[in-house]
């Protein structure tokens, strides 16, 4: 089941709060999660680990670097949804 951008969305606000610490409410899709949003490598790996398992997709080791926004990372999972 194709997953809906509104829902990933929530799930990526959720994780990234959760793991980093960032108030949900200022998670938005063209926030950059290094710039923006303060998220280290280490913590990256971890929003990746738990959006893995949050939503059942694979995000490749090389993809991980090409997930610079949120809404990379939404836009990534919906089509690996799909």
């Amino acid at each position: 089941m194709a997953l809906s951008q509104a829902d990933v969305l929530a799930g990526i606000k959720e994780i990234v709060e959760e793991v980093a610490g960032i108030p949900a409410a200022s998670i938005e899709m063209d926030k950059n999660f290094t710039d923006d949003l303060d998220v280290d490598s280490l913590s990256m790996v971890e929003v990746v680990v738990a959006a893995e398992e949050r939503f059942g997709v694979k995000i490749p080791d090389d993809q991980v670097s090409e997930l610079v926004t949120v809404g990379d990372a939404v836009n990534f999972i919906v089509k690996a949804s799909a």
